[in-house]
């Protein structure tokens, strides 16, 4: 089972998102979002920046084990 090291898949739920709304926002592929949602994969720095802007979030929201 992957490490979990990013939070979107949570912040996608308490906002009410989903995985296709964010790829569409973001311009990448639905799997792409999926993968970063079951930490398969992370997303690059600037991605994530890019992530929180569009959910709304600080940055550190996103990531696992920060508090704000």
């Amino acid at each position: 089972m992957p490490k979990r090291l990013n939070r979107i898949k949570a912040v996608l739920a308490e906002t009410g998102r989903t995985n296709l709304w964010l790829a569409e926002q973001l311009d990448v592929n639905k799997t792409t979002v999926s993968k970063w949602c079951t930490n398969e994969m992370q997303p690059r720095i600037d991605m994530l920046s890019r992530i929180a802007e569009q959910l709304d979030v600080d940055i550190r929201e996103l990531l696992v084990g920060t508090k704000s």
